[in-house]
């Protein structure tokens, strides 16, 4: 699989030869016009492309609009040595709705016209490491969600609780009684919602105050429409039609519309017609048609939105908020299905859509290119959408391979006792381990299993008490997942010591295809260290609001990482809201055996043609619990380069190029084996309230056109002692018992 810890340089060009070979298409090509129209970072991109080896049986096809804007597209898929298959599709993606066999494929596609226009053939693979995730076309979806019962969301296994088998009791009826003691708190605890409660227009902080308000109500309806489920007990049945009629009561043309709080607007239609299902026969017939009109009324600007020119996610996915919006879209028509006219519409448009969109912040193979919280932030809504739309369509989007990829990037990242984020904008917050174990609990595998039964906060019993017994986690023996793996489609490398070790060191590195594009940051060849539980060598800086003077002067640049700036802390280029995507990092080779670990990424894009050359290499020796840092940069014009450290507390510097970071009892010592050519130089910068940070630089002595920078990081400050060695193929490092050679 991509993201198996693999020599990827390699692998991919011999799989580019053998391909290229198997359809006898080694030539040059013409001009392809899928490539020039999604040259924009905002367009989407041609897939399959890049990552050959598929992980998805059948993987999801997308490509930009042709310049003509056709109104169907026609994509031929090609097994080598064999005849080709086609495809008519009104929209510029294609979800198959069957396997492929295992073999060597290529795609094309054209608008479907009289004069055809055909891309460049594109080259992929499926072989016995794919997954099949198969997506029904619409009408056999609908047909599922029409067999199912009433209410549709909820499993058939699904229970009162006093029917509950003696093991689901122990697992679940604490949170049963969490969730009692919520609601009834919440009865009286949580203030009515009405539109008087804000002006219009929006002054500039309703759109938090709107959530604040509506979102308690929104969460108290949903939970006392399940516990009357799960309980039968007519107290909470009335209090789910009090807090719906309050939600039903609200204008959908003012403060909490769609244009006034889109967040809002849209969980406002979920939650009622979630509440209408629940209570389908509990409902007197005019409240229940009162709450679907209503969350028809809300969905009716979400499809207006979202069915811009034919689907403007189609063109342009790059867009949280739209995804999201999408997600709501198709939960809600499925939901509505029979009721409202327009629904038919709108679950035709959004369900496969929204299958097929989901890993728009990397490729299929797992991980999230905008950070690890904003990826946490995307599980709490995965958690409440897709169990209802598994439940009614049946197609789980847990199973999704992509699926898989994302729960082991949290483990990989965001592994147990991990002390903050990393990487992306809020990386200096504190993780939700009760969000990231649920999500992770879906996956019916070993690390899976050992992920999610790890001691801490546990998941929103809501989530839970709607899923179906057991979790898939529950049903496989735990086991830890590998320590160290790559995401070679954001960028993200991870290596442990020992990822079961709760005293763990781990070594974190990005280089990344998206760049600062978004919520991410100019922190491309950049490193992060923690070590038994404590943040050693740490992203600067805090996010005081998304794109503020401070987030764009600190917080987002180069500067504030553990990465390479020159003449006085320049470095990468994140100018704007939408960066460029071509002004970017990638991963050029990485290797994990269970003494050592390699990676090297490549960020030259990233400094905007001030650097021709800027590539990092990181040695992490398992065997010694060190790390070693070579950089190798080059300008056309001389240049002062700088390697910065950031730390929390205590960052000490001494003579000889070497410093040491405090944290508790975690400690790390740094030692420059180029000192000679180097200052070693503390300064300061904006501090996050309540923390104090510590931020140094090695600097070359002199501007120069090329450096190099060669650190040795000591986890623990152990004194393993270290040396440069002469061979007759070039340098050697010595690392305790151990030799790295230095490559060119």
């Amino acid at each position: 699989m991509p993201y198996t810890p693999l020599n990827n340089k390699s692998s991919f060009a011999v799989r580019l030869i053998v391909l290229c070979l198997a359809f006898g298409a080694c030539g040059s090509q013409a001009a392809d016009w899928v490539t020039t129209r999604s040259s924009s970072p905002e367009i989407v991109k041609p897939a399959p492309e890049q990552v050959l080896l598929q992980v998805q049986n059948p993987p999801s096809f997308a490509w930009p609009r042709h310049a003509s804007y056709p109104a169907q597209y026609i994509v031929e898929i090609q097994p080598a040595g064999g005849v080709a298959t086609s495809h008519t599709v009104s929209r510029n993606f294609l979800l198959p709705s069957a396997t492929l066999p295992i073999g060597t494929y290529q795609w094309r596609v054209s608008p479907l016209s009289t004069q055809r226009d055909w891309s460049a053939w594109r080259p992929f693979v499926i072989d016995a490491s794919t997954r099949d995730f198969v997506v029904p076309e619409s009408n056999q979806l609908a047909a599922t969600v029409r067999a199912h019962p009433r209410p549709r969301q909820l499993p058939a296994s699904f229970a009162q609780a006093n029917a509950w088998s003696a093991g689901m009791d122990s697992k679940r009826r604490p949170y049963l009684n969490r969730l009692i003691n919520e609601v009834n708190t919440n009865t009286t605890a949580i203030a009515p919602v009405h539109d008087g409660l804000w002006t219009t227009p929006n002054d500039s902080g309703q759109y938090v105050r709107i959530a604040n308000a509506a979102g308690g109500v929104i969460r108290q309806m949903e939970a006392a429409a399940l516990l009357f489920r799960l309980t039968k007990e007519r107290r909470y049945l009335d209090e789910a039609i009090v807090r719906g009629d309050q939600l039903a009561a609200l204008n959908p043309n003012g403060p909490t519309s769609y244009q006034g709080q889109d967040q809002v607007a849209r969980m406002i239609a979920l939650v009622l017609a979630k509440g209408a299902d629940f209570l389908w026969l509990d409902l007197d017939a005019a409240r229940r048609a009162h709450w679907l009109a209503i969350a028809a009324q809300r969905l009716t600007p979400i499809y207006a939105d979202l069915a811009v020119a034919g689907g403007r996610l189609d063109q342009s996915p790059m867009d949280s908020h739209g995804v999201e919006a999408l997600g709501y879209l198709a939960v809600t028509s499925t939901l509505l299905l029979d009721t409202t006219p327009q629904a038919q519409t709108w679950f035709d448009f959004a369900v496969r859509s929204y299958i097929h969109i989901t890993h728009v912040w990397s490729g299929p193979e797992g991980g999230f290119a905008n950070g690890s919280a904003y990826g946490q932030y995307t599980t709490d809504l995965q958690l409440q959408l897709w169990q209802p739309l598994a439940e009614m369509t049946g197609v789980n989007l847990f199973d999704k391979p992509w699926s898989r990829g994302f729960a082991n990037y949290f483990m990989q990242f965001i592994p147990p006792g991990a002390p903050r984020h990393v990487f992306g904008d809020v990386h200096e917050s504190k993780p939700d381990p009760a969000l990231l174990k649920a999500y992770v609990a879906r996956q019916a595998t070993p690390a899976a299993a050992w992920y999610s039964s790890q001691p801490g906060p546990q998941e929103n019993p809501i989530t839970l008490l709607q899923a179906s017994y057991p979790l898939p986690a529950d049903s496989v023996d735990p086991e830890p997942p590998a320590n160290a793996m790559l995401f070679p489609s954001i960028g993200w490398a991870a290596m442990h010591s020992d990822i079961a070790d709760s005293a763990r060191t781990s070594v974190y590195f990005k280089s990344s295809p998206f760049g600062a594009f978004n919520h991410s940051h100019g922190d491309q060849n950049s490193l992060v260290i923690n070590s038994d539980g404590k943040p050693l060598l740490i992203e600067a800086g805090y996010q005081d609001s998304y794109a503020s003077p401070l987030s764009k002067s600190w917080y987002r640049q180069s500067r504030a990482h553990n990465a390479i700036t020159f003449d006085g802390g320049k470095g990468q280029f994140i100018e704007g809201h939408y960066d460029m995507r071509y002004k970017n990092g990638k991963i050029t080779a990485f290797t994990h055996t269970p003494d050592l670990d390699f990676v090297e990424g490549d960020a030259g894009a990233a400094y905007s043609n001030d650097l021709s050359r800027a590539k990092r290499q990181v040695w992490y020796s398992r065997r010694h619990d060190v790390v070693v840092v070579r950089d190798q940069l080059s300008s056309a014009t001389a240049r002062s380069f700088e390697w910065n450290m950031h730390a929390i507390n205590a960052l000490h510097l001494y003579p000889n190029g070497r410093a040491s970071i405090e944290n508790g009892t975690a400690t790390l010592c740094l030692q420059s084996l180029r000192a000679d050519e180097e200052q070693l130089t503390s300064f300061s910068a904006p501090n996050p309230p309540l923390e104090m940070q510590q931020h140094a630089a090695f600097i070359k002595s002199s501007p120069a056109l090329t450096a190099e920078f060669l650190v040795v990081l000591d986890i623990g400050c152990k004194a393993v002692a270290t040396a440069v060695l002469s061979a007759p193929s070039g340098r050697q490092l010595q690392i305790g018992t151990q030799i790295i050679a230095l490559p060119d």
